[in-house]
């Protein structure tokens, strides 16, 4: 084979044309990711979404102070007046890899940019790890084929643009790597590597944890795979020694971090602890059987295990001995399950996915896992194809169908269907074309070329998702704006709104502000207005959010009191929409119904828990004549309705209608020199924007200390 021929010697190492292709793929994956990834900064150079901003500023505190003063961090900016332990509720791991890795990299760049370019690097060193583990699995040609996927995979480019300073870059990064240091220390015959791969694999599962959460989702694989162990190798000597050794180091590990040691004593624990403890009891019991009975006998304590499991989880689910998990975890592990919380269900990424959407970020993916499944299930039967030992079969099985069920529960959990669609579908390409690339009956001319048609076929059919819908692929959809330049809006624009907002916070006000808001904006009011908030997106503290929304649907009055109660001195609202092409009067037109708090109001009400008839009209958007002018939130939209308006018959009405949309002229209730409950004291650019122009409107309110209340 020309593959296999020397181009050069090392020692004893012979590079050879082979390793080039390999350097060369995955190089080309990496620079597609990155470039994939980067699209963003074209709008500009920032953050992107919410928690990055707090991210950036908890690195930036160890930088400025140490290790072991965020430890003892106690962030008075957030959750005013009762502050944030920061270290037992963010993601440490985090921010720690990030100041190691700016004190070791940054060589002198400033960490803001430092921090926006930190998810695209590690998103794009992950083709190399699934590489690794891939490779492991089943070959180099399936690890080439999922460092290819990965690289325009759009649900995992979607959590790991350029400025997604957020868990699930370097989250996902750990979690593959220490599964392929398990599977590589499990498969290894040198029982020394072994043993240091196994201990690498137990220490990055904790850190993977502690970076993000979601990472637990390797767990729940392991954990089923250890139950197949003792039926599926036949090594039980080494494997009753190197399964415990990998769980002990991983809870060792966890009692390093505050946040992980939860996951010990909790669900996510048990499902590695206990396969662990069967593994051994159930090789002991195959070794005292004959050998005519030793699986039936293990088998038959598999089913008196998982009936116990069962039985535990029934009697938690009444007396809850045992920790449960956050609501969106258990969603991820039944994801019929559902919420009475609105605050839950207000968070976008936790809706569900529907069929048209998996589709459209899976497409082709789809086809080929579904070829991969059937392939490695008759994987015996493949004459000439690499031999994939049984294990590692049902390993990507089960990672496999794990990942696509989690995926069911909500948007932001696509990644992991992604992830499990690519090792299927790098395996099963792996397998057909080393079956057709090595049959022996193919030698003539026709059957040769019958081989290139067929690849060229595949090459078009992964190309096809890349390049179509043109506005609409898996390339063009990862380029979206930051959210700080269009506040999360429907409108792909670039606007200086909030930033300009934040900086007019951070020059005009006391350093001892206290900003009330949604809690969305919260931490781009603590890191970018550097001053405290009442709320912020961590969400630790839900009944002080559901405060907020009932200020928000009170009226001026009660809500101005609320405000008072909460020592709150600003108050901030986002309104976004679009000025029409055409004036009323001398007066701008505006229809407003761009993703701002007038698109969110009907959560808020829903949170605050008031009967919605009042403020809502039947479409679930629209605000009656009782929020406009009895809430202090209708007041605080500087904007009154004119008329309502049917886009599609052009028909006009003074009073809202089914079908119809409100139009608005500019009606600022609490100007600055008002004597009501408030005063407004900035306004954004585009408040003053031209025609046609989308609205990005941020309002700072000054709340009115010496305001009398009539009531």
């Amino acid at each position: 084979m020309i593959s296999n021929k020397t181009l050069l010697s090392v020692g004893k190492f012979d590079l050879k044309l082979q390793h080039l292709l390999v350097i060369g793929i995955l190089s080309l994956s990496f620079s597609i990711s990155f470039l994939v990834r980067s699209q963003a900064a074209d709008y500009g150079w920032e953050l992107n979404e919410f928690d990055p901003f707090f991210n950036y500023r908890a690195t930036q505190y160890i930088v400025d102070n140490g290790i072991t003063a965020y430890f003892d961090w106690n962030d008075d900016h957030s959750w005013y007046p009762h502050g944030r332990d920061v270290s037992q509720t963010s993601q440490v791991a985090l921010h720690m890899i990030a100041a190691y890795t700016y004190w070791i990299f940054g060589g002198g760049m400033d960490l803001y940019d430092f921090t926006i370019l930190f998810p695209v690097i590690f998103g794009s060193l992950s083709v190399i790890v699934i590489f690794a583990l891939v490779r492991v699995i089943g070959g180099t040609t399936a690890g080439l084929f999922s460092a290819l996927f990965f690289s325009v995979s759009l649900p995992i480019i979607l959590r790991g643009t350029i400025g997604w300073f957020k868990s699930e870059p370097l989250g996902l990064f750990l979690g593959i790597l220490a599964t392929y240091f398990f599977l590589s220390g499990i498969n290894s015959k040198n029982k020394k590597i072994s043993i240091i791969k196994l201990i690498i694999a137990g220490i990055t599962v904790p850190l993977a944890i502690s970076a993000w959460g979601g990472s637990q989702f390797f767990i729940i694989p392991l954990g089923v795979f250890f139950l197949t162990l003792p039926f599926l190798r036949s090594d039980h000597k080494f494997i009753i020694w190197a399964i415990p050794l990998f769980t002990s180091v991983v809870i060792i590990t966890s009692l390093a971090f505050e946040r992980v040691t939860t996951f010990i004593f909790g669900l996510g624990g048990i499902v590695l602890i206990f396969p662990t403890i069967f593994l051994i009891v159930c090789i002991f019991i195959q070794h005292k059987s004959s050998e005519i009975k030793k699986t039936r006998n293990g088998l038959l304590f598999l089913a008196i295990i998982l009936i116990f499991i069962m039985f535990i989880f029934i009697i938690n689910s009444s007396t809850h001995f045992l920790p449960l998990p956050s609501f969106r975890y258990l969603n991820a592990i039944y994801p019929l399950l559902t919420t009475a919380n609105p605050l839950t269900d207000s968070v976008s990424e936790h809706a569900t996915t529907n069929i048209e959407q998996s589709f459209f970020f899976h497409s082709i993916l789809m086809i080929f896992a579904a070829l991969g499944i059937w392939l490695l299930l008759r994987n015996n039967q493949i004459k000439n194809s690499i031999y994939l030992k049984n294990d590692m079969i049902s390993f990507s099985l089960i990672i496999g169908l794990f990942g696509i069920y989690i995926s069911s529960a909500f948007i932001r959990l696509e990644l992991f269907a992604s992830l499990s669609l690519i090792i299927l579908s790098s395996l099963g390409l792996s397998l057909l074309v080393k079956e057709i690339f090595n049959s022996t009956e193919r030698k003539n001319f026709k059957n040769s070329l019958f081989k290139y048609f067929f690849l060229l076929g595949i090459i078009i059919l992964l190309l096809i998702p890349l390049s179509f819908p043109t506005n609409s692929n898996w390339i063009t959809s990862a380029k979206m704006p930051p959210t700080i330049f269009n506040g999360g809006s429907i409108y792909p624009v670039s606007t200086n709104d909030w930033t300009e907002s934040m900086d007019w916070i951070k020059n005009n006000t006391p350093k001892d502000a206290v900003i009330a808001s949604w809690w969305d904006y919260g931490y781009w009011i603590s890191t970018l207005g550097e001053r405290a908030t009442i709320n912020d997106n961590s969400t630790l503290i839900d009944h002080i959010i559901k405060n907020v929304a009932q200020m928000f649907s009170s009226s001026p009055e009660d809500g101005w009191k609320m405000l008072q109660d909460m020592q709150a001195d600003y108050v901030v609202v986002f309104v976004s929409g679009e000025r029409l092409n055409i004036d009323y009067n001398e007066q701008p037109l505006y229809i407003l119904q761009g993703g701002g708090d007038e698109s969110k109001k009907s959560w808020f009400m829903h949170i605050a828990g008031v009967p919605l008839a009042q403020y809502l009209e039947s479409d679930g958007i629209t605000g009656t004549n009782y929020f406009w002018n009895n809430t202090l939130l209708g007041k605080m939209f500087p904007f009154t309705v004119i008329e309502y308006l049917n886009l599609q018959t052009n028909q006009e009405s003074e009073t809202y209608q089914p079908g119809f949309i409100p139009i608005y002229v500019k009606d600022i209730k609490y100007p600055s020199d008002s004597n009501g409950p408030l005063k407004l004291v900035h306004a954004s650019p585009s408040f003053n924007g031209e025609k046609g122009q989308p609205l990005i409107g941020v309002f700072v309110y000054q709340v009115n200390k010496d305001f009398v209340s009539l009531k």
